[in-house]
């Protein structure tokens, strides 16, 4: 334990740890900016959002909230030395953090091609949809590189207090990235009429 503390204080982590945290909380405060946003526009006469959720996101919310139990056992297996599991669990991430993306993608096929809700529409409450999801999607983006980051360190000869960090930095992000589509979701079903 001495030794995990020497390589911690020899590798000096402290500050990238307190820039992850900057970073969500800057991010938790835009979506909340977002969703202020939204009520304000919304709140007038004949601005309500008027569409039904296309299936795609519900479904893309039964993805990520797995990934999230994935995710959970790669930083298990991180911790208990088991780094086969650790790959395993994190390309399952990974891998449902693309399907992911790609149901997001579909729902906007839907929106846009079966149910006529564009971008610039004339109702700017359908627009949040696609801003809503499309920020989000930049966070998945980001949170899909962070796992790359962590996959591609269990294949090389990373020291544990590494390895550690690295699967610490990806697991509260992507546990983050989670809570906030789920948050989203819910917020959007709320106010779909």
């Amino acid at each position: 334990m001495a030794q995990i503390q020497q390589e911690k204080n020899k590798l000096n982590l402290t500050p990238k740890r307190f820039n992850m945290w900057v970073f969500i909380f800057t991010s938790f405060m835009f979506f909340a900016a977002l969703s202020s946003g939204f009520i304000v526009y919304s709140g007038g006469k004949g601005h309500a959002l008027n569409v039904i959720l296309p299936d795609a996101f519900m479904f893309s919310t039964a993805i990520i909230v797995l990934s999230s139990v994935t995710m959970f056992l790669a930083s298990k297996a991180a911790k208990n030395l088991q780094f086969g599991k650790q790959r395993l669990f994190l390309w399952i991430t990974f891998l449902l953090g693309v399907g992911f993306f790609i149901a997001q993608i579909y729902g906007w096929y839907i929106l846009t091609y079966r149910m006529g809700v564009y971008f610039s529409n004339p109702n700017a409450s359908q627009s949040f949809i696609y801003v809503f999801s499309g920020m989000h999607l930049l966070h998945i983006l980001a949170g899909l590189v962070l796992l790359i980051i962590s996959l591609v360190g269990t294949y090389r000869n990373t020291p544990q207090v590494l390895n550690l960090f690295r699967m610490e930095m990806s697991s509260i992000f992507w546990h983050f990235v989670d809570i906030i589509w789920i948050y989203l979701y819910v917020f959007l079903l709320l106010n779909q009429n």
